[in-house]
């Protein structure tokens, strides 16, 4: 097949005319074509009054090799590539050890699918609960204060992507097509089809449940285990070789490769890794708040007379603002028509995230506004500084908030003149259990209140709004990634320890549900090559 790339058609086009562009591209005649299908949809919004869709399509014709021969000087039409996954091996049947893969979220999740696919029977150790009661014990936190700090957003099956608005796009380069094969499992468990052609797909909260459910029967059904409830307090090092894990019941389990896919909020597990003096360094994270607006001006301000267009839907964004005191201002992880969570995995913390379903249809849109922190600038140089300043702040914000779990929050408006919020206004809130209004400047660092103070003016000028008086603040926003990166060599084991596999984002490898996932599955080759060495 060809792929033609950069095919631009107005909002209102049809089949018809995506069809004759194709024809008008490839220079044929109708006689010569055979069949086509989207390979990518998105959109150009730059010009909000001339939106246009722009497609990638694979097109199948007769005398291909004529045809791409007459249109070798045109460098949007190519030969398809393969994108289908092969395993790189399978098992031999006389590993001395399972595999153990050390968390549930989509990096050990993939890895743990892989790794059953090669036949290698892995065994899968999640602290929290299954997916369904980890949702129910995070709902009772939301609902009614309750909290359990092995079972909430940050801990349990599905991992922290299983809260959030589900992105399944990434900007990392992908040459061996890992992204394709992570997006067909997805649809296999459940996901809806058009994952695997629009720019930016997402599949939201409710439809993650259920397709991680699906995913757990598939590696089961291959052999894998997966046990919940079974936290791993210590990792048993000999001679610098890994020989299996202690959980917290006492039980050792024997393993000679150990998958470390523990996300970014695993602050035990960090402790204990340095207590055994595995490798790792302290690296930057971003620290700020969530910012909410009425999801129709968003809407408004990015496609204007096509707001509301069923082929847009809703609008995201994606700001950035250098300041004058040298600190970076920038959005994350916007959630379009969605809800502001309370994410904390720490009793007494308050911490925001956000999260949308896959309809997107909330009144609010709502993103992090963060600032960079570096080890060279912001703490002192030892390697889990960066999680005593996340901390620090997620306690200070429970302070704040009147130490029931209520969030702090701030108008914009109130924010920028500098006093404190009495009353809402159009924006209504939707952090649960309750937010309490008041003044956010103690909040963070006084760098990144200067640095938000600055940049919210500057992204006003992006979007007509963004700094409207009644938009609101909610602090803090400290989780954006993991404040460790947990070294890796060449084979992807750590640079101290043979057999040991970090992964993901806790490891300080990807950033977000898609790119976790294909970390998961690098390391997962990595793995079976290693059984077999």
């Amino acid at each position: 097949m060809l792929r033609i790339t950069e095919i631009k058609l107005p909002l209102n086009h049809t089949l018809s005319d995506l069809e004759s562009t194709i024809l008008y591209r490839l220079n044929i005649t109708l006689d010569k074509f055979i069949r086509f299908q989207v390979f990518r949809q998105g959109h150009d919004a730059r010009k909000r009054d001339a939106i246009f869709m722009v497609y990638t399509v694979d097109v199948e014709v007769k005398n291909e090799a004529e045809i791409l021969a007459s249109l070798v000087d045109d460098p949007r039409i190519s030969v398809t590539p393969n994108t289908h996954y092969q395993l790189v091996t399978h098992s031999k049947g006389i590993e001395k050890t399972r595999p153990i893969v050390i968390g549930s979220g989509p990096c050990g999740i993939l890895a743990t699918l892989i790794l059953a696919q090669m036949g290698f029977n892995p065994i899968m150790l999640e602290r929290g609960k299954s997916v369904r009661e980890r949702t129910k014990d995070s709902f009772a936190l939301w609902r009614k204060r309750v909290f359990n700090a092995e079972s909430n957003v940050q801990f349990g099956e599905g991992g922290a992507g299983t809260f959030s608005d589900g992105k399944l796009y990434t900007q990392i380069k992908d040459p061996n097509h890992y992204g394709r094969k992570v997006l067909e499992e997805f649809v296999k468990a459940g996901a809806p089809p058009e994952i695997l052609h629009l720019s930016k797909p997402h599949i939201g909260t409710f439809r993650l449940v259920s397709m991680v459910e699906a995913m757990r029967a598939t590696i089961e059904s291959l052999g894998g285990e997966i046990r919940f409830e079974q936290r791993v307090d210590d990792i048993l090092i000999e001679n610098g070789q890994v020989q299996g894990v202690r959980l917290t019941s006492g039980e050792i389990i024997d393993s000679s490769h150990v998958v470390l896919a523990i996300g970014h909020s695993a602050r035990d597990t960090f402790s204990m890794l340095q207590k055994n003096g595995v490798y790792m360094e302290a690296k930057p994270f971003s620290m700020g708040f969530r910012i909410e607006h009425p999801q129709s001006m968003i809407d408004q301000c990015r496609f204007g007379q096509n707001a509301g267009h069923k082929l847009l839907g809703a609008a995201d964004y994606k700001l950035v603002h250098h300041c004058k005191n040298g600190r970076s201002v920038y959005s994350f992880c916007m959630c379009p028509g969605g809800t502001v969570v309370a994410a904390t995995s720490e009793e007494g913390h308050v911490v925001t995230n956000g999260m949308s379903q896959y309809s997107r249809n909330e009144r609010n849109a709502n993103s992090a506004i963060v600032v960079g922190i570096s080890p060279e600038m912001d703490y002192p140089q030892h390697v889990l500084a960066g999680v005593d300043l996340q901390r620090h702040w997620e306690r200070q914000a429970f302070l704040l908030g009147g130490e029931d779990y209520a969030a702090p929050a701030q108008l914009v408006g109130d924010f920028l003149a500098d006093r404190p919020s009495t009353a809402f206004g159009i924006v209504q809130p939707s952090y649960t259990p309750s937010v309490k209004l008041g003044s956010l400047r103690s909040a963070l660092p006084d760098y990144a209140i200067d640095a938000i103070t600055e940049a919210l003016p500057a992204f006003d000028k992006n979007i007509k709004g963004f700094a409207m008086h009644d938009a609101l603040l909610t602090g803090v926003e400290t989780r954006t990634s993991s404040p460790i990166r947990i070294k890796r060599n060449e084979k992807f084991q750590s640079l101290n320890t043979v057999g040991l596999f970090p992964a993901g984002e806790g490891a300080g490898y990807a950033g977000g549900i898609l790119s976790a996932a294909i970390d998961g599955i690098k390391v997962a080759e990595a793995v079976a090559r290693a059984m077999q060495e």
